[in-house]
């Protein structure tokens, strides 16, 4: 049986599966959940997009107790962005429990506020980054005494990122008889290191993803360092895709290319680990609701990224190792779509190449690379346009609200409104392009909620 259904699992996680459309079970949830609800200690290979989060997160919240007002759960990722993805899931899995208080605590945001709101009352669930947990902890704003079930998601970019000791520590502090969840999309010597120091007899998982096994097609070009921007904007009018991430090696080159694509006349963005975190968060917002159809990213920042049917994956420049290889082009063709992954590769290259040669067991499949030299005169277009509303949550703001009021009042049809965020003091909604202008208009000259709020176009 591969239905939610034959688990046994709470009734009061039933309504969080229903939020979300869960019914069968993804192949690591089908392996894994019998494990943890058993309340063995589990070690998953599991690729990102399997549905691993659902998996320990019903896990977790199978095993908290609501009345126990104490910290009971603890989830470790490795960036700001995925453990905001996952707390957002977690929060909608936990839609039938009452009162149930999860905290997402990551660096880069205030800490002040972090405080205060630890100071007021334990958080049943913690979502967090090492950095920032192991901080709270040092300070005892954050008790971890009574953490029950311990997860380490995406394990392997946590220990690449300089990790391993902060999550000792906090190990350390959890309570002596916790349930420990381990899932890694790949198992370097570093991370079976790691498992046998904090695991007691896991059970153990694989999943390949064979059963959905992303229809990519890998390319590459051959490219002088001096060629590598001209040959990028080349690509990008020769594939024209819907939507592409360009996986740069440092900082400085996200910033470069980004500049390079939007003199071609690209609708570009730069998303890297100095940027501010709202300045993140709505570089991530704009293109994951189609305003801006190229995204240009360093892997540490690019690793929280959900887009749906992302269409093409490029590499300015072949990572160092292939385990990173293999994060950047995973992000394309899932669900049964075809994706595209095509690397630029110099000479000084090479040894990589073979090594992602060896990785795809096959010979790699050269293309010549096109350069761009000048403007073209018809680039491809966003579809969306992203606006930003100054109100959210604080202001009792919902996406029912906004919706209402473009369609009512602004008269847009339903079809024209995309993707709708919302947080605490501001929302945003992708409107398409041709629409753009007219929702401005009509929310300035009207309201939401009985309300005006201040709307600009990103």
């Amino acid at each position: 049986m591969n239905d939610f259904s034959s688990l046994a699992l709470s009734p009061a996680l039933a309504p969080g599966i229903d939020a979300l459309g869960y019914t069968t079970m993804t192949p690591v949830q089908a392996q894994s959940l019998p494990a943890i609800l058993e309340g063995r200690d589990l070690i998953a290979q599991a690729p990102t997009g399997s549905g691993k989060t659902a998996a320990f997160g019903l896990g977790l919240l199978n095993r908290v107790d609501p009345a126990n007002l104490r910290t009971q759960a603890l989830v470790l990722c490795p960036t700001r962005e995925l453990a905001d993805q996952v707390g957002k899931q977690l929060r909608k899995l936990a839609t039938g429990i009452p009162n149930l208080k999860l905290m997402i605590l990551t660096g880069g945001t205030p800490l002040g506020p972090q405080l205060a709101s630890l100071e007021a009352h334990d958080p049943v669930v913690v979502v967090g980054t090492p950095g920032r947990v192991q901080e709270l902890a040092r300070k005892r704003a954050l008790n971890l005494g009574q953490v029950r079930s311990f997860v380490l998601d995406e394990a392997d970019r946590m220990l690449d990122m300089g990790f391993e000791e902060p999550i000792r520590e906090i190990a350390g502090r959890t309570h002596a008889e916790r349930q420990t969840l381990l899932f890694s999309a790949t198992f370097p010597d570093a991370i079976r290191e790691l498992a046998r120091a904090l695991l007691k007899d896991p059970a153990e998982v694989t999943v390949e993803g064979q059963h959905s096994a992303p229809a990519i097609s890998h390319l590459f070009g051959e490219v002088e360092p001096a060629h590598r921007q001209k040959a990028l904007a080349g690509l990008l009018l020769k594939y024209t895709p819907e939507s592409a991430v360009v996986f740069c090696n440092t900082r400085k080159d996200v910033d470069e290319v980004t500049n390079s694509l939007q003199q071609f006349g690209f609708s570009a963005l730069a998303l890297h680990g100095d940027m501010e975190q709202r300045d993140r968060e709505e570089v991530l917002i704009r293109f994951a609701n189609r305003s801006c159809n190229v995204l240009v990213a360093s892997d540490v920042a690019a690793r929280g990224l959900d887009v749906e049917d992302l269409a093409a994956v490029f590499n300015y420049e072949l990572p160092t190792d292939v385990d990173t290889y293999k994060h950047r082009v995973g992000r394309t063709g899932r669900a049964g779509r075809q994706g595209l992954a095509f690397s630029l590769v110099a000479g000084r290259e090479k040894n990589r190449a073979e090594a992602v040669e060896t990785l795809l067991g096959e010979p790699l499949n050269w293309q010549k690379t096109p350069l761009a030299t000048a403007r073209p005169a018809v680039l491809p277009q966003a579809a969306m346009s992203t606006l930003r509303i100054d109100g959210g949550k604080t202001d009792k703001l919902r996406a029912g609200d906004i919706l209402g009021a473009l369609t009512g009042e602004a008269g847009l049809p339903g079809k024209a409104i995309g993707k709708i965020d919302i947080f605490p003091t501001r929302s945003y909604v992708a409107i398409s392009r041709e629409q753009a202008g007219k929702a401005i208009a009509r929310l300035e000259a009207g309201k939401i909620k009985g309300r005006r709020f201040r709307v600009r176009k990103m």
